[in-house]
């Protein structure tokens, strides 16, 4: 079993910033990837960026690329994504997830944060 804590979430202004953090336990991390995802109302949950936790490669979605950063701190099993350059479409429920694929294959969730930016 493997618990995902998330936080950071909150209403930012655009052009604003947010750091999210994803807090993990239950798995040994340096062999897995682990990930954000985001639902918006009304749309499915979609990829946002991920990280292989034990060779620190990142990859990321066209729609963030050049504004968000996905890290790490193994020292404390945390996983961070610093949101820059906010933009309204980017309003959504982030989710942080732990699996075997940069895009796909997780099977563990955390519960989500909310994050609102607004004009």
């Amino acid at each position: 079993q493997v618990q995902l804590v998330e936080s950071g979430g909150g209403l930012v202004q655009a052009g604003g910033s947010l750091r999210l953090s994803c807090l993990a336990s239950g798995r040994t991390l340096r062999q897995y990837f682990m990930g954000w995802f985001r639902q918006a109302p009304g749309k499915e949950r979609e990829f946002v960026a991920s990280i292989n936790w034990g060779f620190d490669s990142t990859y990321y979605a066209d729609s963030v690329k050049g504004r968000f950063t996905i890290s790490r701190d193994s020292g404390k099993n945390t996983l961070y994504l610093q949101m820059n350059s906010l933009k309204p479409e980017d309003t959504a429920v982030y989710y942080c997830a732990n699996g075997r694929g940069d895009r796909s294959g997780y099977d563990y969730w955390g519960q989500g944060t909310q994050v609102t930016g607004t004009n």
